[in-house]
């Protein structure tokens, strides 16, 4: 088995959360056809809103972000993303032109939809949401919090047969 580093969680800045570091193996195949780890990294982090928040998503997107054509999702394709939250940390309302499956890694976050609905996640739990309204807050004012998102791109948006509401996060 290959080795794991067990260094902490470090955005760009160099600033720690107090969450461990994740690790990609990604895999291809040899000259003989077998399955091989082609690529083995640590998680490199990216910090918004003054270190409260840190992204990181797999090299193929860092790549396509390079080019500027990338919003939160990927038109056509799919996103892997891990976020995570400082504490106390809100981020704003959104909604991103998607089918989203959102695994709570570390720690507990709430999530809050447009409708006033408040729903607790915990280590484990996975919110499913198609184009919603809603908003991530870590309510812990001691303890970072992780999550990991898979983005799908979908259909434009149509609700109470309302269509092209738009998606702020595209």
């Amino acid at each position: 088995m290959g080795d794991r580093p067990s260094s902490p969680a470090r955005a760009d800045n160099g600033k720690l959360s107090t969450l461990p570091q994740l690790h990609r193996f990604i895999t291809g195949h040899n000259e003989a056809g077998k399955a091989i780890v082609h690529s083995h990294n640590d998680f490199l982090w990216k910090p918004y809103d003054e270190n409260q928040l840190a992204f990181s998503d797999i090299k193929a997107h860092h790549e396509t972000l390079a080019t500027g054509n990338l919003g939160l999702v990927n038109p056509r394709g799919t996103v892997l993303r891990c976020v995570d939250f400082a504490p106390g940390y809100a981020c704003g309302m959104h909604r991103t032109q998607s089918l989203d499956y959102g695994i709570v890694l570390e720690g507990e976050v709430d999530m809050v939809l447009d409708s006033g609905e408040v729903h607790r996640m915990r280590r484990g739990d996975v919110a499913v949401q198609w184009a919603t309204q809603h908003q991530w807050v870590n309510r812990s004012q001691t303890e970072w919090a992780r999550m990991m998102f898979v983005l799908h791109d979908c259909k434009p948006l149509v609700v109470g047969g309302e269509s092209g509401l738009p998606a702020s996060g595209n």
